[in-house]
């Protein structure tokens, strides 16, 4: 396994990290989920190869996944020789402040992320979406008030636009706040809109960059040439549309704010 600096900090992780949103509980809100039994087998493969970098969040079946990393983590590894990223954003209960962004739900969550993983810390704690109810400062402010209470060593970030990261980025730098050392994009080989603006904006601020979904939900392995007769070229097309969609629907909500 090779290692790289965590973009310019001074973290070393392994070039390939496990993603877990694929381990929890099927009878949860994803029933394609793998039940713990099933997933250990993978966490345990993945650090005998020499991985040390496992991404999780609090939304993945609904903390499941979680509570499924850290007892692994806890049955296979020492827990200062691996990193464990989770996120926060994403709703976890019925009530009005039980997602977002907001100084309330982030200190609440990553005390219950804390919990579910077993953990005293999470060395990379990210923001799963861009919050639009809740001003940045905000955010960053709490999320700076959680790196120095020791509950996380660095922030990160995932899917936004370039210049809400960028925004992010000066606001952190204004106030001599915790800034983003890292940004988990949508990005694949049938979906490369990132290299427009993000990457490059990455790249200039030495920030790491964590693709998500390299695989493009399975289309590039190989393995769904074809489905009830359409071509690999037609399922590929109808991925980036329905990629295109999502965004032009991201955008017409911020138009309308």
């Amino acid at each position: 396994m090779e290692y790289t600096r965590f973009g310019t900090t001074g973290m070393k992780v392994s070039q390939i990290c496990l993603g877990c949103m694929s381990y929890g509980d099927p009878k949860g809100r994803w029933p394609w989920s793998l039940p713990e039994e099933d997933s250990r087998p993978f966490i345990k493969r993945a650090l005998e190869l020499g991985i040390n970098f496992f991404d999780t969040a609090d939304v993945y079946s609904n903390g499941a996944s979680e509570e499924i990393l850290g007892r692994a983590l806890r049955d296979f590894a020492t827990r200062d020789q691996v990193v464990v990223a989770t996120k926060v954003h994403g709703m976890m209960g019925p009530g009005p402040n039980d997602g977002g962004l907001s100084r309330k739900h982030i200190l609440s969550s990553i005390d219950a992320s804390l919990k579910r993983l077993g953990m005293d810390y999470v060395d990379l704690y990210q923001i799963h979406r861009w919050d639009y109810e809740t001003p940045i400062a905000e955010t960053l402010e709490a999320l700076n008030d959680v790196v120095r209470m020791g509950k996380a060593r660095y922030i990160g970030a995932s899917s936004m636009y370039a210049w809400q990261f960028t925004k992010a980025l000066y606001t952190s730098d204004l106030h001599g706040w915790a800034r983003f050392v890292s940004m988990q994009p949508h990005y694949n080989l049938v979906y490369r809109e990132e290299e427009r603006e993000m990457l490059p904006l990455c790249q200039d601020q030495g920030i790491a960059v964590i693709p998500w979904s390299p695989l493009g939900r399975g289309l590039l392995t190989g393995k769904r040439v074809k489905d009830g007769g359409e071509t690999a070229r037609a399922r590929t097309d109808a991925f980036n549309q329905a990629a295109h969609r999502s965004r032009c629907r991201s955008l017409d909500r911020t138009a309308r704010r």
